[in-house]
């Protein structure tokens, strides 16, 4: 039995800063449907904690989840950083009162979004901010991102941003925006099942572009469902942990945000840096996004 020789436990460069390939997102801790506060204060702090505790370098958040409510609990739970913290955040959207997810693009919504992010983060200058595209809320959709991306360059410029990265976008985006600024990460829906954006993933590994998944488990099929349980239990782990760990070997420029607002299920998610498939196993799930 062999397996694929991808350092699954290592770094990757995510701006001008190397993070190591787990790190954790912070969206489940607002309130149901990432809105609100959450359902149990205290544990939220716990959990941020222990994530740094258990060497994770990299939180990824964004102000428009509770709203307000994760950046909050971060600068709560961590501030002052550690110098080697990587805090990514995200704008673009907006969260209507019945907590719906909106577009936030013009030039005032953009630049107030960057200053409630330093506010209620405690900085003076964030890492890395992501620019949601919102054409269509449930996947990307093809449009011009230039007038929303030259804004967000323009508050780099300002100093407040230290490097933009892209969400929800298209490879023409992508294309688009790498003419207006050095984009340093991508960050898409992308799992075992949905794999659209396969070829992209490598282009930009080529580049040298961090790619980050998010929804690793959405949208699988009952027959999906269960060829990934069924690797799962042959190798003693978690559905869930399988399907990282498949991520973690995909390219080695993937780098991973699983949320959860339970420590155990934090350590759970951790350990996958220690879990390497092997290539029979690969192939099986491989094999899922045909079902």
């Amino acid at each position: 039995m062999t397996t694929t020789t991808i350092d699954t436990a290592g770094t990757y460069r995510l701006g001008d800063r190397s993070v190591k390939r787990l790190g954790y997102g912070a969206m489940q801790l607002a309130g149901p449907g990432v809105f609100g506060p959450p359902r149990d204060h205290d544990a939220a702090i716990a959990v941020l904690r222990e994530a740094l505790a258990q060497g994770v370098d990299h939180i990824d958040t964004c102000d428009y989840y509770g709203p307000h409510v994760t950046n909050k609990l971060i600068r709560e739970a961590l501030h002052p950083y550690p110098d080697d913290l990587v805090l990514v955040t995200k704008i673009g959207a907006r969260r209507g009162a019945d907590a719906s997810w909106l577009p936030a693009y013009a030039p005032e919504e953009l630049t107030a979004a960057v200053h409630d992010n330093l506010r209620n983060l405690g900085l003076d200058v964030l890492e890395v901010v992501n620019l949601r595209i919102m054409f269509d809320t449930h996947g990307p959709a093809e449009g011009s991102i230039e007038p929303t991306l030259t804004v967000l360059a323009d508050l780099q410029r300002q100093g407040l941003v230290r490097h933009i990265g892209l969400s929800n976008v298209t490879p023409t985006q992508i294309a688009e925006g790498r003419k207006i600024t050095d984009i340093v990460c991508v960050q898409n829906q992308y799992n075992l099942a949905h794999r659209a954006d396969d070829a992209l993933i490598d282009d930009l590994a080529r580049d040298g572009i961090a790619y980050v998944p998010f929804f690793p488990l959405g949208g699988f099929s009952p027959l999906q469902s269960a060829t990934l349980n069924d690797v799962a239990t042959r190798l003693g782990a978690t559905p869930m942990q399988v399907a990282l760990a498949w991520l973690l070997q995909r390219s080695p420029n993937i780098l991973l945000i699983p949320g959860t607002s339970s420590v155990g299920h934090l350590k759970e998610n951790l350990a996958v840096a220690d879990l390497v498939l092997p290539d029979d196993a690969l192939a099986e799930l491989n094999g899922i996004g045909g079902k």
